[in-house]
């Protein structure tokens, strides 16, 4: 008998679970830029942590995401 196969994930969810209210305005800046958002939207996007940042990436632009994301203060999870 053969073990199950356990499918590899390839399709990623960066959450952003909460931030530094210090870093705030940087978090905004960095979300804008990677989403497109305008100014209004990327803020309220950060003010209602936890948030999907953006879904459906590979594993290595999900790292790279969470990577931004967290230099810039925020804690973010990918799921």
């Amino acid at each position: 008998e053969e073990a199950p196969k356990v499918e590899e994930k390839t399709s990623f969810v960066v959450k952003l679970e909460k931030f530094d209210a210090a870093k705030k305005i940087a978090l905004i800046k960095e979300v804008r830029a990677l989403t497109g958002l305008g100014l209004k939207e990327a803020k309220a996007m950060v003010d209602s942590a936890p948030t999907v940042v953006k879904e459906n990436l590979t594993k290595a632009d999900a790292e790279e995401l969470k990577g931004k994301l967290e230099g810039c203060g925020g804690i973010a999870v990918l799921e």
